[in-house]
């Protein structure tokens, strides 16, 4: 249904760290990197940032969050780890939630601007 997504963020660098080192583990990368803008996807960018003078104010009640495909439960376990690591916060530890699905298995984090992001695998064990 969707083609991308875009966000803005206050400190372009800042924001392509951190976002290079959690979702390199999911096989994700930046494919476009301008002055402020930068394009993250495999093959296909479809997660865009763009450095904003007034970047939408981060809200944990809105519901807003992306979540990114991972092959495996190891690469959801080393997004959050590689997540916290680059300056993100933890929204939620690596495991199966079980109330999404019998094998839906993810891990939570927020990024440096309060983006709150996700990764997720469905494969069983």
């Amino acid at each position: 249904m969707l083609d991308h997504v875009s966000i803005g963020v206050r400190d372009i660098a800042a924001t392509r760290r951190f976002y290079d080192a959690a979702l390199a583990p999911l096989g994700y990368s930046c494919l476009s990197a301008g002055a402020d803008t930068l394009g993250y996807g495999r093959g296909d960018v479809a997660f865009w940032i763009s450095q904003s003078p007034r970047p939408v104010p981060a809200d944990e009640g809105s519901g807003l969050h992306f979540c990114f495909t991972a092959g495996s439960r190891a690469a959801v376990d080393a997004f959050h780890a590689a997540a916290l690591a680059a300056g993100g916060r933890d929204n939620g530890a690596p495991g199966l939630r079980a109330k999404y699905g019998a094998d839906y298995y993810a891990a939570f984090a927020v990024d440096p601007d309060g983006y709150r992001i996700e990764a997720y695998c469905g494969k069983a064990g």
